[in-house]
Parts: C-alpha cells; sequence; structure tokens
C-alpha cells in the first residue's frame, strides 16, 4: 500500500494559484502532511468567470510583439497580478529585476515559449517565497533536444542529481529548454507533464495532482446528473476514458509516474477532505471485485464521427481487401479510429474534421480500387465507451447495455470491443447521444445511495517499480 512515509509530489493548477487567497489555501495543504516535500506550479489562473489567465495574458503580449506594437502596457498588466499576490501575501520579494529581464527577453525576440513560461517561472518564485522552500528552475532540468523533442531519460538524469538531496523544493511547470538554453514549452498539459517528471525523479510514493474538481466522475455530469464518483481507476481505463474524451487530466500528461508505477491522486485544493481519484497501475482483481462493486468504471464518449461502411460478397477470400481500403484514407491524410467488419463488410469510423474536402474523392476511389458491392456513408455519429477493469469478470455486461439501448429507443449503428475486454464502444446517431449514455450509467449504476462507499484502496507499489524502464521516451 502506499508508505505514508514516502515522498509526495504536488502539482497545483492555475486555479488552485488564482490569487493570494488561494495560495493560502495551497500553503496550508502542503503543510499539513510533511510528506509533500515537492511542489510543481501552473502559472496564475482565472480569478472569475471575466477573468483572464495569466498564461492567455503572455499570450497577447507576444501578440503585440508579434505585430511589431508596444509590450510595454499589456505587460505592465500582468506584472501587477504578480505585485498584487506578493503586496497581498506579505511577502518579503522583489521581483524586479526579474520583470525587467523579463521585458528585455521579450523586446529582444525570445520567443513565444519563452514568453509563454514566464507565469510559471514568475508563480513558483512566488509560492517558494510563501513556503519557506528553494526554487528550482526547470530550464536546463527538463530537457528538449534541438528539434524540441522531449528528451525523458536526460531529463531523469539531471532532475534526479538535482533533487537528491533537497529537503524540498518548488518548481515551475510547463517548460524546460533545448541544448543552446532556449525555452521549450510542451505542447499540451505541460504542468501535469512536469510534476510526472518531478515525481519520477525523486521515486515519490504518490503525484498529488491538485485542481478544482474532486477527482473523475463516471460519466459526465453535463449529460448525468450527479455521477458518482471514481475511486479507482487504472492507467489503462484512464486511456480510454481520455480518448473518448474524458476530462480532467490527460493519459500521457502521467506517462512518467505511469512507466515507473507510482500511483496519481486526483485532488481538489478547494475540497482537501474530498476523496478524489487515485489511478494505479492495476488492481488484483480478486481483491477488486469486492472493494469495487460496479462492473464498470466510467462512461465517456464523443461526436462527429463519420463512418465509412463496405459490403462486398466474399471479401474475406480477397487478400488485402482492408490494407487496398486504409491505403486510400493513408493518401488523403486520414487516420482511422476504429474498424468494425464481419465475413462481408468491413466499416472505416473515421472524425469528421479529416474528412472535409476530401470525402468526395475518396469515395470515387474506394468505388474504383474496392469495388464494393455497396458504399454508405453515415455522418453525425457518437461514440460511447462504457469501460471496466471488472466486465471481463461479469456476465452478461453486452446484454444488459444493448437491453438498455433498446429500452430507450436507440438504434446502434457500430459495435467494437477490444481483446482485453476493457470496454465496449457503440456508435449511435450524434442526436442520440445523451439518451444513450443516460441510458447506459442507468443500467450499470444503482440510484444514488445504495451503492456501498468501499474501503480505502489497498495499493500494492513494490519499490522495483520507482526505477526508470531504460530506452523510455514521451512525445508530448
Amino acid at each position: 500500500m502506499i508508505d505514508p512515509q514516502g515522498t509526495r509530489v504536488c502539482k497545483f493548477g492555475g486555479t488552485s494559484l488564482a490569487d493570494a487567497a488561494r495560495l493560502r489555501v495551497v500553503k496550508a495543504i502542503v503543510e499539513a502532511d510533511p510528506t509533500r516535500r515537492f511542489v510543481v506550479v501552473s502559472a496564475p489562473g482565472k480569478r472569475h468567470a471575466d477573468d483572464i489567465k495569466v498564461t492567455d495574458m503572455l499570450y497577447a503580449c507576444e501578440e503585440h510583439l508579434r505585430r511589431g506594437e508596444d509590450v510595454l502596457d499589456p505587460f505592465a498588466v500582468v506584472r501587477r497580478r504578480f505585485e498584487e499576490m506578493i503586496r497581498d501575501l506579505e511577502l518579503d520579494l522583489d521581483l524586479a529585476s526579474d520583470f525587467e529581464e523579463i521585458l528585455r527577453e521579450m523586446q529582444g525576440g525570445a520567443g513565444p515559449d519563452y514568453v509563454a513560461s514566464c507565469g510559471e517561472y514568475l508563480n513558483a518564485r512566488i509560492v517558494a517565497a510563501l513556503l519557506g522552500r528553494e526554487f528550482v528552475d526547470t530550464a536546463g532540468l527538463i530537457c528538449f533536444d534541438a528539434a524540441g523533442r522531449f528528451q525523458a531519460e536526460e531529463t531523469q538524469r539531471r532532475m534526479a542529481a538535482r533533487l537528491r538531496d533537497l529537503p524540498g523544493a518548488v518548481l515551475p511547470g510547463f517548460y524546460g529548454s533545448r541544448p543552446d538554453g532556449t525555452v521549450q514549452t510542451f505542447s499540451r498539459g505541460g504542468s501535469d507533464i512536469s510534476g510526472a517528471i518531478v515525481a519520477r525523479a525523486v521515486g515519490a510514493a504518490v503525484y498529488e495532482n491538485w485542481t478544482d474538481v474532486s477527482g473523475l466522475l463516471m460519466a459526465d455530469p453535463r449529460v448525468v446528473e450527479n455521477p458518482l464518483p471514481i475511486k479507482v481507476v487504472t492507467y489503462q481505463e484512464l486511456r480510454e476514458l481520455a480518448y473518448m474524451g474524458a476530462g480532467v487530466l490527460h493519459d500521457e500528461a502521467i506517462f512518467p509516474v505511469r512507466q515507473a508505477g507510482i500511483p496519481v491522486h486526483i485532488r481538489n485544493t478547494q475540497r482537501p477532505d474530498d476523496a478524489g481519484t487515485i489511478i494505479v497501475r492495476g488492481v488484483p482483481a480478486a481483491a477488486d471485485l469486492d472493494r469495487h462493486p460496479l462492473a464498470i468504471t466510467g462512461i465517456a464518449g464523443r461526436k462527429d464521427f463519420t463512418v465509412i461502411a463496405l459490403a462486398k460478397a466474399l471479401m474475406n477470400q480477397q487478400i488485402g481487401y482492408g490494407a487496398a481500403l486504409l491505403n486510400i484514407l493513408v493518401r488523403h491524410g486520414v487516420s482511422w479510429e476504429h474498424i468494425p467488419s464481419s465475413i462481408d463488410t468491413i466499416s472505416v469510423v473515421v472524425r469528421s474534421q479529416e474528412l472535409k474536402g476530401k470525402l468526395d474523392a475518396i469515395q470515387e476511389e474506394i468505388r474504383k480500387e474496392c469495388q464494393p458491392d455497396e458504399l454508405d456513408i453515415f455522418p453525425d455519429i457518437a461514440l460511447i465507451a462504457t469501460v471496466g477493469r471488472n466486465m471481463m469478470h461479469t456476465p452478461g455486461m453486452a446484454a444488459r447495455l444493448f437491453t438498455a439501448l433498446a429500452e430507450a429507443g436507440i438504434n446502434v449503428r457500430t459495435i467494437d470491443q477490444g481483446s482485453s475486454e476493457l470496454n465496449i464502444i457503440v456508435g449511435v446517431e450524434a442526436s442520440d447521444f445523451e439518451v444513450a449514455v443516460r441510458a447506459i450509467y442507468e443500467a450499470f449504476v444503482p440510484m444514488q445511495g445504495t451503492v456501498p462507499e468501499p474501503p480505502p484502496p489497498l495499493l500494492p507499489i513494490p519499490p522495483s517499480r520507482h526505477a526508470p524502464r531504460p530506452g523510455s521516451d514521451l512525445t508530448p
């Protein structure tokens, strides 16, 4: 199980760091547990609905520079935001020289990555002063090559060496640097990735990702009213749910800790006593059925897919038929999502966006090269994934799912289930999406209050899992 004395790395998102009041909350959270030694921070987010994130303010500065306009006024707004936080926190911290250097670098053409990174840099300086911990810059520690590709093993080596003997530190998220010292940012989920890198480097017992929600929910609350929270989810389940649109945390952003077998605990900064969601490599199946009484873990889906459906007699006897179909998509730069098939039919599910301006030409080539008996195009399809590590151990899962859809009057266009039996994906008309999700949820989740609360999850983590695997990499 999680070692209560093991090091914890905490990453706080922009909403958690938006102003002085929230920074005080962060300070209380960190100081409540002495094992929370390393803190990774984002740039300040919105303080209210009509506010502007600091990163967006910095991008506005870069836009002024790109157009050859004076950047003094927009940068002054950024500076005032940070100076206000320092004043409200009553910190003995003077960042005047930092602001002046940043302005000089901006005006000297440092580039958009440098400009965008300044929000995390300045916020980390403030949080370090607030917590009384050392500030450690990630430039020179998080490494990219000259082409901007992340270098996982060199980063691991440098970060581990830098942090090894420190009692604690605060680090900015989102960026590192290239060999020439040029700042390079991650393309997405940058602070989440940075936190995961730090957790791997120090061999953390757990990586706490503090945000503005109390973990993952079993369904989108905009579709299902008050869905149950997910207590424990495996990395594989998270990948399936994230692929189908579930928010909070993208699976690619936590690759470093997944590789090392370090659990991720998603927590709510404003509700620190909530259980949150724990993401783990795996849970013993025999114990999990008792501790996780529901057969499914979550439901997620997305709209805007198109199905290209072919039928041809004796298709199975024509070697290379499927390859010919997929090669047509390749030539047009179109990637496919799923390929449901039977003995004489094959369907390709594609994001509708990828077919814009290409569909007519693709159909013409399919008719010419594949010569199908029938070719149908079904636009406006939604895919819904029902995901659960216990599905393979529970008889009647598919029957329950399709009965629920039938009783709701939903026509299923496509069906796909992976060999892992971790999920069942159905395609329905986009107009039926919300009704279908609710029908599936109600079929598998008892009424609120009837599900027994499982005990805290047991998370066996052999120490060897903290060691990195050789030859690993991460492409953001």
